[in-house]
């Protein structure tokens, strides 16, 4: 079989596998994107009145919050149904866990709520205490009772973090959808070329045989 048949057989099926695996891939970004979609419009979560970022930093401000990153996206009101929206509340979350706890993180509170005779070297710089000693009993159960100010942080995370995740699956299905694009258009651009070539050889082929 002549070489030049072979390369134009083997450009025509690389594009036409090309173009399939772009076409698999679109499907599934869009799916995906759509999935995320879905699964946020079920969570029923919608914007609350303060999430603007001038209203937000006004109550930074009156809860004493300082070294804040504030949102500059806006979601008062509006159906978080998007990655974009739910990125966005998630920053709204995180200012108002921080006006819960006074401006402390997880890493700076106390696992437990101290008493408060507790001497200051075992308290936590956030408030609590995580030396059971120093922390107040539950009179129904013996146990350390709980900072409840650290378990706003825990329950904000974990709402948060995946508010976040959503974001970023549909972040991952917008690049699988540009890659699905170019795997398109790379694997037409080989079948144009390979039947081009092709065309080209045969035409030249004819010509030499008419002047012959």
């Amino acid at each position: 079989m002549d070489t030049r048949r072979v390369f134009t057989i083997g450009g025509v099926i690389s594009g036409v596998v090309l173009v399939g695996f772009g076409i698999v891939v679109i499907v599934l970004a869009i799916s995906g994107r759509n999935t995320v979609h879905n699964e946020l419009k079920q969570q029923q979560i919608t914007g609350t009145p303060d999430m603007t970022p001038a209203a937000i930093k006004a109550e930074g401000a009156k809860a004493g919050l300082k070294n804040v990153d504030y949102p500059t996206c806006s979601v008062p009101g509006e159906p978080i149904d998007t990655g974009s929206e739910a990125r966005c509340f998630a920053q709204y979350m995180q200012i108002h866990a921080l006006e819960a706890t006074g401006g402390y993180v997880y890493a700076q509170m106390g696992q437990y709520e101290a008493k408060p005779d507790a001497p200051k070297s075992q308290l936590a710089p956030g408030g609590g205490t995580s030396n059971t000693q120093y922390a107040v009993t539950d009179p129904k159960t013996g146990q350390p009772v709980s900072n409840g100010a650290r378990n706003v942080w825990i329950t904000q995370t974990a709402l948060s973090t995946a508010l976040n995740m959503s974001y970023m699956a549909t972040q991952l299905a917008l690049f699988s959808l540009v890659v699905g694009v170019a795997l398109l258009l790379a694997g037409l651009g080989f079948i144009v070329l390979a039947a081009g070539g092709a065309l080209t050889r045969s035409t030249g082929v004819s010509r030499s045989d008419t002047v012959s």
